[in-house]
């Protein structure tokens, strides 16, 4: 008979219902993935020797557990070493962050990649001024005020910071009213159409608003302006109130008044370039979600 057993999968709650259900006894099963269910197992001792420090951190800051682990004892080395007064350590002052010891140095996921791709182009292009709706104020549009330029972002969700070179129009952009006819010629919407009409932030529900602005930024554009878009592609479908899925076709058939000069995807790490536009038309994704790259000349 095992002492101890260990889920170390996804499956938390349904290895949990399974017990409960085949009489199996949970005093000695360990869900290291902790489910909707599953609780801390508080009653095996040496847990921690068992599962060695890194798997016993990993149990710890899925279940919330904050005593007994490795800070303890980095604190007492820490005391022990310390000689500066204004240094020492306090209880009151204690602030244990266990979860970065073993953490990865942050990720490139995709919208880093994307966010990346469409600076180093409106860069390249050398305009002064740029247009964007939606896009990550913190990734992308700070990419591009650290290289001095002007950016002026619709968002219909409030933001109060301040920065130089930044404006900020807090509106619904579907209809960018607030723009005359070809007027702009550099424009981006990174991962921000898509949830269009959809209510996730408190915008109006309408099953055609991200069509509608699609044919209003190109109303907007001025001719040679360039416009740099991303969404999620694959097998075309809504995932409400999340999200669409575009077939990246459908893209470029809506943006019939530019010519498309790039079609890349961001996926897995990397971005794949000039793509052909079918290559992920029957993409489920399964939550790693492809997003298309597309680059418009008007």
């Amino acid at each position: 008979m095992a002492d101890v057993i260990i889920v170390a999968n996804r499956f938390s709650d349904e290895i949990y219902q399974l017990c409960i259900q085949e009489n199996i006894g949970l005093e000695k099963m360990v869900f290291m993935v902790r489910g909707s269910l599953t609780t801390a197992n508080n009653q095996i001792e040496n847990l921690k020797e068992i599962l060695g420090e890194r798997n016993y951190t990993d149990y710890q800051i899925q279940y919330g557990i904050k005593e007994n682990t490795f800070v303890d004892t980095d604190a007492e080395k820490y005391r022990k070493l310390n000689t500066r007064k204004n240094f020492e350590i306090q209880k009151a002052f204690m602030w244990p962050i266990i979860y970065e010891k073993y953490a990865k140095n942050g990720t490139m996921g995709n919208y880093f990649l994307q966010d990346l791709w469409a600076a180093r182009k409106v860069i390249q292009s050398g305009v002064q001024e740029h247009y964007d709706i939606g896009s990550s104020v913190d990734g992308f549009i700070a990419h591009l005020l650290a290289a001095g330029i002007q950016v002026n972002v619709i968002d219909i969700r409030p933001f109060s910071a301040q920065a130089d070179n930044l404006r900020i129009i807090v509106d619904d952009a579907t209809e960018l009213r607030q723009f005359e006819d070809d007027s702009i010629s550099s424009m981006s919407a990174l991962c921000s159409l898509e949830h269009f009409g959809l209510g996730r932030y408190g915008d109006p529900i309408d099953p055609e608003a991200c069509f509608k602005c699609f044919d209003n930024i190109q109303k907007k554009m001025k001719k040679e302006g360039k416009l740099y878009l991303s969404v999620p592609i694959g097998k075309e479908r809504v995932e409400f109130n999340a999200h669409r899925i575009f077939y990246a076709k459908t893209i470029v058939d809506c943006f019939k008044g530019l010519k498309l000069e790039e079609f890349s995807c961001a996926a897995e790490g990397r971005i794949e370039t000039n793509i052909d536009i079918h290559k992920y038309d029957m993409d489920l994704h399964n939550g790693e979600y492809r997003y298309g790259l597309f680059y418009f000349i008007k």
